[in-house]
């Protein structure tokens, strides 16, 4: 179960270099747009999905892998996803059509109330990967 946990790491670890590159295009020598693109929020959440998996990989194989999951697991896992969920349709609500500012143009619009709800959502996945890690049993106890 160790090379799950590591596993976990490991998509954790490319959650965070997706999400990097995301936020930072001018490191990776591609020029910055004035403002953040789909194509752009496309790369950012899918690095914080694959980070909040890893960290839901990592922390079922480290510390719950003999152990089935509890009631409180299972919601902490719900929490995460919907967290994700949230943050991708406030951040791609005007590309998708019902947001407040429709698309024209080809441009899109990401202003600071997208921002806010997609930092709740990243916030709230956040929380639910925690509330997964402590939410287990007693890891030592075999029923």
């Amino acid at each position: 179960m160790v090379r799950l946990a590591q596993l976990g790491i490991a998509v954790g670890a490319l959650g965070i270099v997706l999400t990097f590159m995301g936020l930072f295009p001018g490191v990776m020598g591609i020029t910055p747009a004035a403002g953040i693109g789909t194509v752009q929020f496309f790369i950012i959440l899918s690095g914080f999905t694959l980070l909040i998996f890893g960290a839901l990989i990592y922390v079922k194989y480290a510390y719950y892998a003999e152990v089935g999951s509890t009631l409180l697991q299972q919601i902490g896992v719900r929490l995460a996803l919907t967290g994700l969920m949230f943050s991708g349709l406030v951040g791609l609500a005007d590309t998708l059509g019902f947001g407040s500012h429709p698309r024209s143009e080809g441009e899109t619009y990401f202003g600071w109330l997208q921002a806010f709800g997609v930092l709740a959502g990243f916030l709230v996945a956040s929380i639910g990967v925690l509330i997964y890690a402590v939410g287990g049993g007693d890891p030592t106890s075999s029923e």
